[in-house]
């Protein structure tokens, strides 16, 4: 056999039952080639063994030892524990949201492990006829009572706690109703369903979860409801019309009788002014006339007729057959007559004053 194929067998250990050589540089080490085989066989035990654990944020650890669970959980970080006698069961303490609504082929179910989609709650109204429910929870572990909750309850808490619950409760509060009044009073019912959800679960011993909130999202009557409804809805809107309708009217006829009022007033008014000015000129009127009147005198009269006497003189001079007739009394109306004019035309010359006498 050639040299180089027995270095070879030698090398490889084949055929003579003889382990291989070791690497050249473990060789090089000497006495320390203990070191490295002890650092390997440690780095497996770590590999293999985990004797430790880290806890993210929004989690929290239940450490067990040898079955038994710690109450105190462990916080977010790196945590060790003992191979074999400990191990830790990592709960997620994040708010989780439950949606109680009809759901496609492609359902969000999946998409998120703190996002589940339920089927909706159906519940029978006061009457007996079917109501479909959607809502939306949102919920979380109590961090401080990690270990208590899931000791009690088991991993699958949120099935034993959550959905019974909020089932229980949501039958219980709409069955209280009638069907065609559930929309009308959607806002208290939902008040009501949040209230006594969250009553029921806070008074659970050791308080597993905190709820956050609850979100009435839908509610689906049967069909012959709702077209009840609607045709309701229709029939009020027509009555709502139809005062609307007489209002208008109403308004409309109270403006035009203000108006009629309006100018009735407006002439009342005036002719109650036209009234006043007549009375206040026959009133002045009046007063001079007694002014007047008490004005004369007898002097004044002999004075005025001195004055008619004077102009009738005037015209005398210029009218020579004239004839002028003296009333007897001493008054001062006179009466001119032209002789001149076949037809004896009679003038009247009066003063506006008159005798006291």
């Amino acid at each position: 056999m050639p040299a180089d194929m027995r270095d070879f067998q030698r090398g490889s250990g084949g055929g003579n039952g003889q382990m291989p050589e070791p690497p050249e540089f473990i060789k090089n080490l000497g006495e320390k080639s203990w070191l490295v085989y002890l650092v390997l066989i440690v780095g497996g035990f770590f590999f293999f063994a985990k004797p430790f654990t880290i806890i993210s944020e929004g989690e929290r650890g239940i450490k067990i030892t040898l079955g038994k669970y710690e109450q105190i959980p462990l916080e977010p970080g790196i945590h060790f524990v003992i191979p074999v006698v400990q191990q830790v069961m990592v709960v997620d303490t994040k708010v989780r949201l439950v949606h109680y609504k009809s759901t496609d082929l492609f359902g969000d179910s999946k998409k998120d492990e703190g996002l589940q989609t339920r089927e909706p709650i159906t519940v029978l109204d006061k009457r007996g006829l079917p109501v479909t429910i959607e809502l939306t929870v949102q919920y979380k572990l109590n961090q401080f009572n990690v270990a208590k909750t899931i000791s009690t309850w088991g991993i699958s808490w949120e099935e034993k706690i959550i959905n019974p619950v909020v089932r229980d409760i949501v039958r219980n509060v709409v069955g209280n109703y009638e069907a065609e009044i559930l929309p009308i009073k959607r806002n208290e019912i939902a008040t009501e369903i949040d209230m006594k959800i969250r009553e029921r679960i806070e008074n659970l011993e050791n308080s597993p979860a905190k709820l956050e909130s609850v979100n009435l999202r839908e509610i689906i009557l049967p069909i012959k409801v709702k077209e009840q409804i609607e045709k309701v809805q229709v029939a009020k809107q027509e009555v709502e019309r139809a005062q609307q309708e007489v209002e208008k009217a109403k308004q409309t006829a109270f403006q035009k009788a203000e108006l009629a009022r309006g100018e009735a007033e407006a002439r009342k008014i005036q002719s109650q002014g036209i009234a006043d000015s007549v009375l206040i000129e026959a009133e002045s009127q009046a007063k001079a006339n007694k002014l007047i009147s008490d004005s004369l005198n007898q002097s004044l009269l002999a004075l005025e007729q001195l004055k008619v006497q004077n102009e009738f003189n005037k015209a005398l001079q210029t009218n020579t057959d004239a004839k002028i007739f003296l009333t007897p009394g001493g008054s001062t109306p006179n009466i001119w007559v032209d002789m001149k004019n076949d037809g004896q035309k009679i003038k009247s010359s009066t003063n506006n004053t008159s005798s006291n006498q």
